[in-house]
């Protein structure tokens, strides 16, 4: 059940009449009933998987407690190292087991036939809420949560368990402890981000998807059509991502729920710092806490060599977290790389933005825009190939100018690049606000703006592909 299906617009109309006409008479019922959704949306892809997403649950509600209530300092690091090893053990057991046999058995020479284990979905996503959980708690940031059921309903709540934003306790919890009211404006303005994810997923992403898968898995392509592919990937990457997580906060915003805003148009970024502040905000913000700071404070001795071997911890940390694939080891490597002139020359924190309220970038401006988004593309292609021969083999050919074997119509460009302009045009208008379609009725007569709704939902219909899943499931 993905947001782009008839079976989970099914199943949020009858929950969404529910929710707010049948079980609101208190916050605990509403969100026992919250809670049996979302078992039942998580369910809906592999029952037997949410065995373990209770289990974990639970031990972390028993952690947290076990955390606050610790007489020492050392029994506090205990039973926070305790859910470390479960749930970072259970992380490298269902992602990582065949990747760690298959790199050993490289090494030594040896057969290898990968075991048959089921990647639970959304195990990335929820392990480091679960994890976040009990380092605030451990940090007296945050207190335990005494009502399970609210605690239960943050861990799995559907909008964003699969895939996220990966939403903290403060952000959530406290939301799930209050009474909510039906907001019309809040609703409205969920509804037309749910339409801005929408489009760019099935009308954008799903374009650009024939053009890259086209690059990426097509032997004997060489230059330019390559080059088309890894731009396309870059592009299909975002409007799928961005696209789940406008859907997510828009479903929430219809629960009433504001959670973690996950993209801040990334792709007007003047440099790879500037782009990591606004790219998959609620993880880059989870790493930067939890492994980042740590870790420069460890190395604060050996100054801006230092804040480097933590920027690229961070970012092989950041790699391994997406998946169990040296390519994405090594494009985590490069993204930390890429930090390195920022940090020796004291830049890496120093922000450019452009005002909101400027239609035209300058020439400098335009230039370090440009830049940085080849440098991102570059490294997308490892995050798109099967493996590192591939994605070698990729970088090699994009360089060999010869007629390729085949070539996809030029129509499929055309009509890529005329959608993947129109998004980026409506989010360069809208720096400054949430998402494009955010406030629409107060500067669109009501003629322009139906009539964009009809257009949007026209072209949804149109370009819908067989209810596409969203990239970021497999992570």
């Amino acid at each position: 059940m993905i947001f782009n299906s008839l079976a989970f617009a099914s199943f949020f109309i009858l929950f969404f009449f529910l929710y707010w006409f049948v079980f609101n008479r208190s916050v605990k019922i509403q969100n026992l009933f919250l809670l049996a959704a979302c078992y039942i949306f998580y369910a809906w892809h592999n029952w037997h998987l949410l065995i373990l997403l209770l289990l974990s649950t639970v031990v972390t509600y028993l952690l947290g407690f076990a955390i606050h209530n610790a007489p020492t300092h050392k029994i506090k690091n205990q039973w926070l190292y305790t859910g470390l090893v479960i749930f970072v053990g259970l992380l490298l057991y269902f992602k990582y087991t065949n990747f760690f046999l298959q790199s050993f058995a490289s090494l030594t020479q040896k057969p290898f036939t990968p075991l048959d284990i089921i990647l639970p979905l959304g195990i990335s996503f929820y392990t480091f809420r679960l994890l976040s959980y009990l380092f605030d708690i451990k940090n007296g940031k945050f207190k335990p949560v005494d009502d399970w059921v609210v605690f239960f309903s943050y861990v799995s709540f559907f909008p964003s368990v699969i895939s996220g934003p990966i939403d903290r306790p403060k952000t959530l919890v406290p939301q799930l402890e209050q009474p909510r009211k039906f907001n019309h404006d809040q609703a409205v303005d969920g509804l037309r981000q749910i339409l801005w994810g929408l489009l760019k997923k099935t009308v954008v992403a799903d374009n650009c998807a024939v053009l890259s898968n086209y690059a990426f898995d097509t032997p004997n392509l060489h230059g330019p059509v390559l080059i088309a592919g890894a731009f396309f990937y870059t592009i299909q990457i975002y409007a799928d991502f961005s696209g789940y997580s406008d859907m997510a906060i828009g479903v929430a915003k219809l629960m009433g729920f504001n959670i973690t805003r996950n993209f801040n148009y990334p792709y007007f970024s003047q440099n790879v710092a500037e782009f990591w502040r606004k790219w998959h905000i609620s993880l880059t913000s989870w790493l930067t806490d939890y492994i980042f700071t740590p870790a420069s404070l460890q190395f604060r001795d050996y100054a801006n060599w230092g804040l480097i071997i933590a920027i690229i911890l961070t970012f092989l940390t950041s790699g391994l977290w997406h998946g169990a694939n040296w390519t994405f080891v090594l494009w985590g490597f490069l993204h930390g790389c890429y930090y390195i002139p920022l940090i020796l020359k004291g830049k890496m924190n120093k922000k450019k933005e452009i005002p909101a309220d400027r239609v035209w970038p300058t020439f400098t401006e335009l230039r370090n825009i440009a830049a940085t988004f080849i440098l991102v593309m570059f490294t997308f292609v490892l995050f798109r190939s099967a493996d590192i021969s591939s994605a070698f083999a990729y970088y090699r050919n994009i360089f060999v100018f010869t007629p390729s074997a085949a070539s996809k119509p030029i129509s499929f460009y055309g009509i890529s690049i005329v959608f993947s302009a129109a998004m980026f045009m409506m989010e360069w208008l809208s720096r400054g606000k949430q998402h494009p379609l955010e406030g629409l009725n107060l500067k669109w007569p009501q003629v322009a703006r139906w009539s964009f709704y009809i257009l949007a939902v026209a072209l949804i219909m149109t370009f819908t592909r067989h209810e596409q899943q969203f990239i970021y499931f497999k992570f």
